[in-house]
């Protein structure tokens, strides 16, 4: 079982290393990177390319891990003892299962995505030691104990949004996204449009980074953004003549799709309001 990428993901040399070391070694897979590099994408990539079900578990700031191992309804419980419904005599029938759950059940190896996992509390990560280690957990309402019938391809993504602790970074195979350089960059685009032409995507990948490594940048736009841009550019059939700046217009065409915040728009307009001053 080994993933080289798949025709519409361009896997770089050292992620379909770390993707395949973490399989080998039954480890899970922390891929860390700026936003919009295809950490999400990655673990959706690596199920289509093995053949197997993708679980994904999107955490946000108010999961807790308890969640994914199943949740325990007790209000309903009540409420059905109190209308006497029969299923109040099996407790079962008030289990929730979590995706841990789902993913450890499974008749057939999966891929188990936990999305954003530093969006949760600090504690999150922690609380999931024992359950990714051992791949089994302990259902307390029922007395049974949870095991996974095949051990999951666990890949789980982090903005490093925090710092995740040293207990859980241990039991992790580790691998940070960098951000693709020119010629990996024209890859993707090729992927997403295919048949774009030379000239203007030289002259939009080129304004592209000089956006990118404009000092004093709040959030430098990423490569799902530079995908989008394109996107439009080729929707206004705009040509590689038509994205030159003179200095009186700082701001690409269609800053919108790159530049995010006021701060960033207010950078270039103060830059190209300079560049009017120095000529």
């Amino acid at each position: 079982m080994k993933f080289t990428g798949t025709d519409t993901y361009v896997a770089t040399d050292d992620l379909t290393v770390a993707v395949n070391a973490t399989i080998t070694l039954e480890r899970p897979l922390l891929v860390k990177g700026e936003p919009g590099t295809g950490k999400t994408e990655l673990a959706r990539q690596v199920a289509s390319a093995l053949g197997l079900e993708l679980i994904e578990w999107h955490v946000k700031s108010t999961t807790r891990a308890q969640q994914g191992l199943y949740e325990y309804d007790a209000v309903s419980r009540l409420r059905d003892s109190q209308l006497g419904d029969d299923r109040v005599h099996d407790v079962k029938n008030y289990i929730k299962r979590g995706k841990l759950w789902q993913a450890f059940d499974s008749d057939k190896r999966v891929v188990l995505l936990i999305d954003e996992i530093d969006k949760a509390d600090i504690e999150f990560p922690n609380d999931l030691l024992q359950e990714l280690d051992r791949m089994e957990f302990h259902v307390y309402e029922t007395g049974e104990t949870i095991r996974a019938k095949h051990r999951p391809v666990v890949i789980i993504t982090s903005n490093n949004e925090k710092e995740l602790p040293d207990a859980f970074l241990r039991r992790c195979f580790f691998h940070y996204i960098r951000f693709p350089d020119i010629d990996t960059l024209k890859s993707i685009v090729e992927v997403h449009h295919p048949g774009i032409k030379e000239a203007l995507l030289t002259a939009a990948l080129t304004q592209f980074y000089e956006v990118r490594e404009t000092e004093g940048l709040k959030k430098k736009p990423s490569t799902s953004e530079v995908i989008d841009w394109l996107k439009l550019l080729l929707a206004e059939d705009l040509s590689a003549e038509d994205l030159r700046r003179d200095g009186s217009d700082a701001l690409p065409r269609l800053h919108g799709a790159l530049l995010k915040n006021e701060q960033d728009v207010h950078l270039f307009e103060r830059l190209a309001f300079l560049n009017r001053r120095g000529g």
